[in-house]
């Protein structure tokens, strides 16, 4: 059953981030792009991304709500990998000690949480996605391997 909620303001990025300190990114570059993302975010991308994954994820309304009260779309991230010609994301998610930090009084299972943490790993691909293919046309480098990983492959 598709998540049933308005889509959220998109994230701000904040430029001054350098998305190689993330863990689960491996960037080699330093212009990020992400005030032009962030345009494109806010006209129509973030909307279209955040519908399609509503159609499809896992998340209930409660979830969500869990989501929207902890700002963690707020806390997404989008950055241009010049290297690998493709939209980067780090996704936020809930911590390990989440039960000891008492982040919310509704999160109880670990299922919620890491539903949680897979959702908003999907929307970031989503999101990361929708603006590769349909807002980005910047020049690509034809001398790019061909072997590249794409995000979401498993």
């Amino acid at each position: 059953m598709p998540l049933d909620v308005e889509p959220p303001a998109p994230p701000e990025l904040d430029t001054a981030v350098d998305a190689s300190d993330y863990d689960d990114v491996d960037v080699d570059t330093n212009e990020y792009r992400r005030e032009e993302l962030e345009t494109f975010l806010q006209d129509g991308a973030w909307e279209q991304a955040f519908t399609e994954w509503a159609e499809t994820t896992d998340l209930d309304e409660t979830a969500f709500e869990i989501v929207s009260e902890l700002d963690l779309v707020e806390q997404f991230d989008f950055f241009w990998d010049d290297f690998a010609q493709r939209v980067g994301y780090h996704a936020p998610g809930l911590p390990e000690d989440w039960r000891e930090r008492s982040l919310h009084p509704d999160l109880n299972s670990w299922d919620t949480v890491s539903g949680i943490n897979a959702g908003m790993a999907e929307l970031g691909r989503t999101v990361s996605e929708t603006l590769k293919a349909d807002y980005v046309d910047w020049q690509t480098d034809p001398d790019l391997p061909d072997d590249l990983p794409e995000f979401g492959d498993e």
